[in-house]
């Protein structure tokens, strides 16, 4: 697993040990990277359920200002800690141990607002459903943002929520990468 493109391409990282984290492939990472960016000026990110921290620093990379790592496993957020240090990106990067529900009540009290968010649970796990909701709800995706899920090709997630629509599905084998954009702008316009 390695940094794909970007300001620390190259840059080799840890994953979390044991069998309990399903990496991203470094190919469906850059199959991804490729349909929303493949580069950014600035804005801030959210990893929900972050293992190594692999997507956001793969953000960071790419130019995102800032990236926020949510796991609630110990050993997951530890490999966060030591690819951010790695990588040299420890004042680009907040880091949270909590459950992913928690976290995203938490952020809207915070009244956070993302212009990238990744959801990648454990397949047998997902709640997306619920958790696109949530962020659809409370409004934690900005106006020009972007949500990428990963999820198993047994999910079949909402196509329109109020404030975000699905743009884009592609399909890795078992992964399925489902893009939406934020409506909103357009709503407003």
């Amino acid at each position: 697993m390695r940094v794909v493109s970007g300001q620390n391409k190259g840059l080799v990282l840890k994953s979390v040990p044991g069998k309990t984290t399903r990496p991203t492939s470094d190919k469906v990472k850059e199959a991804v990277f490729n349909m929303i960016g493949p580069y950014f000026e600035g804005g801030t990110m959210l990893d929900l359920y972050a293992g190594s921290g692999a997507m956001g620093i793969e953000a960071i990379s790419r130019g995102m200002e800032k990236a926020v790592f949510v796991d609630r496993e110990r050993k997951a957020v530890e490999t966060v800690y030591a690819n951010i240090k790695a990588a040299g990106l420890e004042a680009s990067a907040e880091v949270f141990r909590t459950e992913a529900h928690r976290a995203l009540k938490a952020l809207k009290k915070k009244s956070s607002q993302f212009q990238f968010i990744f959801l990648d649970p454990p397949y047998a796990k997902q709640k997306l459903n619920e958790e696109l909701a949530f962020i659809d709800e409370n409004g934690l995706l900005q106006e020009d943002g972007f949500i990428v899920a990963e999820h198993s090709s047994k999910i079949l997630l909402e196509s329109t929520f109020c404030n975000f629509s699905k743009h884009r599905e592609e399909t890795y084998g078992d992964t399925v990468i489902t893009i939406y954009l934020s409506t909103r702008k357009e709503e407003s316009e």
